[in-house]
């Protein structure tokens, strides 16, 4: 059975640093292509970044450039979001995803784990 386990979720201050994690069983993952989402309160479900299987290649939302990095270890079937300089904007439930979507409706339908939140406040 495939399975997406995020972590690391928790409150911090504005301009404060957090380290998702996400952990993936029942597939191969050194094979995925994964993705971060997230859903700030009351709104859609949002593309935040994304990593080729091999971690060669990278993308992100304009909104977290700069800021956020995302990293994996094959060899643990994990992936990271490193984020800092956080903001309130950023408060959301952030969900790690197999695959790639390029349309926001494609987005929903992406596998995704149970998320984790983020609380940015002071």
């Amino acid at each position: 059975e495939m399975q997406l386990v995020e972590s690391g979720g928790g409150l911090v201050q504005p301009g404060g640093s957090l380290t998702l994690s996400c952990t993936g069983s029942g597939f191969t993952f050194s094979y995925a292509y994964m993705t971060w989402l997230r859903r700030p309160p009351g709104k859609e479900l949002e593309w935040v970044s994304g990593i080729n299987n091999d971690g060669t290649n990278t993308d992100y939302a304009d909104s977290v450039k700069g800021r956020f990095t995302v990293s994996r270890v094959n060899s643990k079937n994990t992936m990271y979001l490193q984020m800092s300089t956080l903001k309130s904007e950023d408060t959301a439930l952030y969900y790690c995803a197999f695959g790639k979507a390029g349309t926001a409706a494609a987005l929903k339908g992406l596998f995704r784990g149970q998320g984790t939140q983020v609380t940015v406040s002071s």
